[in-house]
Parts: structure tokens; sequence; C-alpha cells
């Protein structure tokens, strides 16, 4: 054994719930292995898929590893090497001139969850580009649609503690395929199954998680609405429902019973395809059978109603009564316990033009000029191919006045069209403190080996780029340590005893949130103290900065309504495009945009597919296997199709991630609707799967004719 061999305690970046700690072990300055932290309870030991072989990324020999600059036409990447100095001097000078002759809104920052990471992800970023005075962007392109679904009926979305579904009777699993993208909590689920709870899957896709459930109800996709009313007047019916309960807790009954009244059984049937008895069957298991843990996530938020779907999961939370005992509940993301015990950002004064993320492609165009986007800088984000209607934004990044620098691990498709591309870190060459939106242990990720080549963490890019810029502005010459050390620092009753010392020797720690504790049952929230960084913060994370007394829980009006873009919303485009189309993760090792480029972590075969029900091909004259055209107005795909069982008579599935990998190529988001469900066109996620196409097979030309 080497006498310099060390073990480095980190957490994993990638967007996914989980956020599993990890082991880091190093000889001689090089990773030789990486492994679960088998101390921290919630991952306990095991990482998934797709992370096992985190270290083949580290040292992959297509790394980016030095600053280059474009040589060639945009989208082609060709590039040539550059120093620092002069990357950083270039880009300085160019924003700099770009801020000059159209002002600070000029420059649109671009950035997701390629590390979720609070110090990587956005402080010292935020603060740089609030310091410019930039287009502010809202990251609402996944969860916030689900935030405010939930925060419509909570007041705050803080729901139950995950891992408390072990606690359950009844778990429904409610559009989340947990087995692939949510898998260190099955092993709760199952613990509750072994104690004779039932688990039940609502999902229109038959996955992987609906095939290991008791019980699996396939509503329509964008139907889910419909199926909670018919659920809650079934319960009201069957005199299942605690009303003088409901006066004490909530406002609004009277109206959301009203509505569900008004969804008859057969008017259910009708509307979501799931028969009158299985309406029947889950409202008595709902009522009957506590506690009930109705889990949602971010799936079906991407639908033009998405927020009534999740306000209608929410609202049956409420109804049923689900959070009067431990284990019951809406059981959603933790993101927000973070968010509100870590709150340090506020926003900078005066007005500020704030743009949508899944509007990307509208930005990019004409119709965003006053001023127009001159300046793009990319980070942690692949927006070519994770954005909806990918051909308008890849016109927007071809566009030869549009200055864009991307800051990257790989040549992602959005790197290609880059004037400056900045080599970035891996998450075992940077610091970072880490929360998470599946459990409530936050973890300290401290850098295991030194950067390779010339690469640079997203802090120190930023850094460098506000000393190149002189700007002045708070906290802009700050320490990655520094940072973590003052997000720790807010005071927050569930930060208690959690010091940056701890985390250096123990790796994790878990928030100081109460056993059995959720905003459902209890109407005080603990909120930090407010305090100003000088940066700015997305306005879908604001939280008050006092003790925050809610009250009753809100219900109200609920109406089933037909998407624009679905087979029951504009006949004249349904009649053009029959089909719904799905965009889906589907693979263990693969499952987003981070492996989309990676061979090794493809699925079998190697490309996507079109999957389509036996119905849908039998009536195009589609084989299994078959060449075929997927279109509708926004851009066309040629893949082959693979006949499904799984997926219900007019439903499509192209999976989500992807790399196109050439200036030519599109991905399922050149079909995708960038529809946005909120009348604000700031807010919301965009309609990814109230998507309609028309599929045909590709017309086979016999070898020699023409």
């Amino acid at each position: 054994m080497s006498d310099t061999e060390t073990v480095v305690r980190g957490a994993c970046h990638h967007d996914c719930p989980d956020t599993c700690a990890w082991e880091v072990t190093v000889v001689d300055g090089v990773a030789v292995n990486l492994r679960g932290d088998p101390s921290q309870p919630f991952t306990q030991g095991q990482l998934c898929p797709k992370v096992n072989p985190y270290l083949d990324r580290v040292y992959h020999p297509d790394r980016l590893l030095h600053p280059l600059r474009r040589v060639g036409p945009k989208g082609e990447a060709r590039f040539e090497p550059m120093s620092w100095d002069a990357a950083i001097s270039e880009i300085a000078t160019r924003l700099s001139a770009a801020i000059a002759r159209h002002g600070g809104e000029t420059v649109l920052p671009y950035s997701l969850d390629g590390t979720q990471g609070l110090i990587q992800k956005g402080v010292m970023a935020d603060r740089f580009f609030a310091a410019l005075g930039a287009t502010r962007l809202n990251r609402h392109i996944c969860g916030v649609t689900a935030w405010l679904g939930a925060s419509d009926v909570l007041g705050v979305p803080l729901g139950s503690d995950p891992t408390d579904v072990e606690f359950a009777r009844t778990i429904v699993l409610w559009g989340t395929n947990t087995l692939l993208t949510n898998r260190h909590l099955w092993p709760y689920i199952e613990t509750a199954r072994s104690n004779g709870a039932c688990v039940i899957v609502v999902d229109p896709v038959q996955t992987m998680t609906a095939a290991r459930a008791d019980q699996h109800v396939q509503p329509r996709p964008g139907s889910d609405v419909a199926l909670v009313l018919a659920v809650i007047a079934e319960m009201d019916r069957a005199g299942r429902i605690d009303t003088e309960h409901l006066a004490a807790t909530t406002q609004g009954w009277p109206e959301l019973r009203a509505d569900a009244q008004a969804m008859t059984l057969a008017k259910a049937e009708r509307i979501t395809g799931i028969d009158a008895d299985t309406i029947r069957e889950l409202a008595a298991r709902i009522a009957d059978a506590p506690p009930v843990a109705l889990r949602v996530l971010v799936g079906m938020e991407h639908r033009e109603f998405g927020r009534d779907l999740h306000r209608a999961v929410a609202s049956l939370a409420a109804v049923s009564g689900a959070a009067r005992h431990r284990g019951g509940g809406l059981v959603r993301s933790t993101q927000v316990y973070f968010d509100t015990a870590l709150a340090d950002i506020t926003p900078p004064d005066g007005p500020q033009r704030v743009v949508n993320m899944s509007s990307l492609g509208n930005a990019l165009s004409d119709a965003v000029d006053d001023p127009p986007v001159t300046a793009l800088v990319v980070y942690s984000c692949n927006p070519a191919a994770i954005t909806p209607d990918q051909n308008r934004v890849i016109s927007g990044l071809e566009r030869e006045d549009l200055f864009t620098v991307v800051i990257e691990q790989f040549m992602t498709d959005t790197a290609r069209y880059a004037d400056i591309v900045l080599p970035t870190t891996t998450q075992i060459e940077q610091l970072d403190l880490m929360n998470a939106w599946g459990h409530l242990y936050v973890s300290l990720n401290r850098p295991a080996i030194e950067p390779l080549g010339e690469c640079l963490p997203n802090t120190e890019i930023f850094r460098r780029l506000a000393d190149a810029m002189s700007l002045d502005a708070p906290g802009l010459a700050d320490s990655d340590s520094q940072m973590v050390r003052d997000l720790l620092l807010s005071g927050h009753r569930w930060l208690e005893g959690i010091t940056y010392e701890r985390l250096l020797r123990d790796g994790w720690a878990r928030l100081a949130v109460p056993p059995g504790w959720s905003s459902m049952s209890s109407r005080e929230v603990p909120v930090a103290p407010a305090r100003s960084s000088g940066a700015a913060r997305d306005a879908d994370h604001q939280v008050p900065s006092h003790q925050q007394q809610l009250g009753p829980l809100r219900l109200g009006p609920l109406r089933y309504r037909v998407a624009a873009e679905s087979p029951n919303g504009d006949r004249a485009l349904a009649e053009r495009y029959p089909l719904a189309l799905m965009s889906l993760k589907q693979h263990l090792r693969f499952l987003n945009s981070h492996y989309g480029g990676f061979e090794h972590h493809l699925p079998d075969p190697p490309h996507p597919q079109l999957e389509i029900s036996a119905a849908d091909a039998e009536s195009r004259g589609i084989a299994d296997g078959d060449e075929v055209r997927v279109f509708n107005d926004r851009g066309e795909l040629t893949l082959h199709a693979a006949i499904s069982q799984r997926l219900q008579t007019g439903l499509v599935a192209i999976p989500f991630g992807w790399w196109a990998g050439a200036a030519d190529a599109r991905t399922v988001n050149a079909l995708t609707n960038p529809s946005l469900g909120d009348p604000d066109p700031t807010v919301g996620s965009a309609a990814f799967h109230d998507t309609l196409v028309q599929v045909e097979p590709v017309e086979r030309i016999a070898s020699g004719t023409v």
C-alpha cells in the first residue's frame, strides 16, 4: 500500500434527488477508486450505474483541458488553444464593449444543474452577473412548476421527509419513476411494503417502477386533474372525508367540493381512460389505509397545465388527511428545505430584465430586442441539447453577432457553437456544499485531486473575469471555503450544529428538521434571517426573512383543462399531428444529458429510437426496426421504430438527453413544445410533454431504382 494513499469524502453533483455521498481513493495524486460512503444513512454506500464509472469521465481522453478559441464556422467545433490570460482578457473586453453599447441586459447567463453544488452552481456566478446588471435567468425549465403547484396549497412547498414513507401503509408514486430516477428511496418503500403497505403507481407509461408496484393506474397523458377530482368526489360520496377537520385546517373546500362533484365517474372514465371500479378502489385505499404517502417529483410538471396537476395532488393530500400521521402527506422535493435554511442571496436594486430559460430560442431571436442579447455565457448546462424548440435555439447560437462563452468539461452540442470554450473542473477537483432534493442530508465535497490540465472551477473563472472587468461589488473575491462557511452561518435552526469543521470531519450531516415534521401538519415554518451578499437570487427561490406563520391549507376551485397541443385540444392541429409525444428518461447508465455523448453509457442500441404502440405502428404500416420520420411544425427526426407494449395507443416516446454530436443533427427537442403554462412568460416550465407529432415510414427505394 502506497504511503501517499488517501481517502477523500465528497458527494455526487448530478441533477438527481439522491445526491449520493462518496469516497475517493487517491494514490500519488491520481484518483484510483470511487465508491459510495457507507456511513451516509440515505445512500448507504451505493452509487448508481451512471456514477460508478465516474473516474472514467474525469480521465476521459476527450476531456477539455485548455481554453479554446473558435477558428471555424459556428457548429463545426473547430478551435485552437489559447492561454487563460488571453481568454479572460478577450471575454472581459467583448463583454465590456457589448455593455457599453447596449447596457448590462445585453448579457444573458444560461445555466442549470450541470452541478447542483451551491457554490459551483451559482453563488459566485450570480454575484458576477448581478454586478454586470445582466439579464436575469429564471431557471424554470424543471422543478419550479411543481414548486408553485405545491405552494398554491401549502403556502410553502415543504413536503414530508421522503424517508418517512417507510411508515406508510399506502404509497402512491404519482408520475414518478422511482426505480430509475430516485433509486435510493426504493429500500424505504420496500420496508413499508414488508410491513403491509400497498404501492400504487399512477403513470401514463408502464415504467420499470410500475412493473414492480402492487397496482398500476394508467391515465391518459395530462388527465391527472380529472382523476384527482373523481377520487375526491368518490371519497366524499362514500362519507370518507373528515369535513370537520377540513373546516378547521383548510379554506376553499366548498369550491373544490363543487368541482369534484361535477366530475362524475362516467366523465372521469371518458377523460382518463380508467374504469370506474379502479377509481373507486383508489379512493377507498387512500381514504381507508393511512398513513398515505403521495409521492411526486417533477415529471408531470412538463405540461401546459402542469401547475394544476401538482396542485391537484397536493389538494388530495389535504382533503384525505394524509399528513395526520407520520409517513403520510405530500412527499415531494426537499430542495426548499435547503433553500430556506441556506438563504443567502438577494436581488440587486433596480429593474432587471428576466428571461425564462425555457424560452432561450425566443431570447436569441429578434423577439428580444430592447436591448438584444449579444453576449451569452453558458455554464453547468447544455442548452443545445436540453432546451425545447431546438431548431430555434440552434438558429440563435449560429448568429455571428452573438458572442458566446461556454464553460465546459467536454465538447458538448452547445460548446460547438462557442466563440471561446473554458475548461472547468469535475466534482472531484473542486470544493462545494451539496444540498439535495430527495433527502435531508447536506454534504461537503472536498477536492480529491488537483485540477487536470489547466481546468479551473466555475468560481475561479468568474473571480478572474470580475477582476479583469474591475468589478467591485461585495463578495466577488471570496474564496470557495469562505462562501461555504457563510452559507452555514445563516443562523437557521435547521442548520443547528452543522459547521464547516463538522462537515470536514464527517462529510455529511442531516438538517435539524424534526422527525415527522411536515408543512401540511405544522403551519409554522422556520426561515433564515435576511442577509444581503450583493448577489442576485432567482425569484423562484425567494424566502421570507422571518418566522413564517402559515394560514390554513388553501384548496379552492380545481378544474380539468385540456392543453392546446394535445389530442383533445386544438382540433385542426390534432388532425395533422394525432400522436402525443413524451420525451422520457430511459436508462440507468444514461438518464440525462450528462452522459448523452459517452458511448459506454448509452443503451443498446446506442442511438435514440421511437417507441410506438403496436396499434399505431400497424395503422401506419410500420414494422419493428423500420426507419420512420417523426415530425411537426417545429422540426423532424428520422429514427428507427421500436414496437412497445408499455405505451397506450395514441402515445409515442423518444428518450431525452442524447447529444446530437454534429452541427446538422437534432434530438427530441427539435419537436418539443416550448409553451409555458403561466401567463407570465418568465414563470414556469415548458410543456415538453404536451407535444403533438405525426409518424410515417421512410420511403424504401429498391437498390438501383431511382
